[in-house]
């Protein structure tokens, strides 16, 4: 059975691959403190449906390149709000003027 993992995609620039980051939870062996480890994986996205910000899940499979051995079984969650989905507002500038105060000339009176 292939190893899989959950994961939150931090780029889908590439076309067909993504770039899934994995947080796990790890104890030291000594000292037996928890910490915390990410580690970034490329997958292959066949149909490029998924997005940064999703959670997705990803299977290990044969090499598909030089750095990938994964491949997207599943999309997890979909963020509710996305960036590229925010409009951008412009504010009105032109009531304001900017300042142009300048220092006030102090003339020197000559003591010959």
């Amino acid at each position: 059975m292939a190893k899989t993992m959950i994961g939150t995609v931090s780029s889908d620039k590439a076309d067909k691959t993504i770039i899934v980051t994995v947080h796990t939870r790890k104890t030291h062996p000594l000292y037996r403190k928890q910490y915390s480890v990410s580690k970034k994986f490329m997958a292959h996205d066949e149909n490029n449906d998924a997005h940064i910000g999703d959670k997705v899940e990803i299977a290990e499979t044969r090499p598909l390149s030089a750095r990938k051995r994964f491949t997207l079984t599943r999309i997890v969650d979909k963020p509710a709000l996305r960036e590229d989905s925010l409009s951008v507002v412009k504010s009105d500038d032109s009531g304001l003027k900017p300042s142009k105060a300048k220092a006030p000339v102090v003339e020197s009176e000559d003591k010959n």
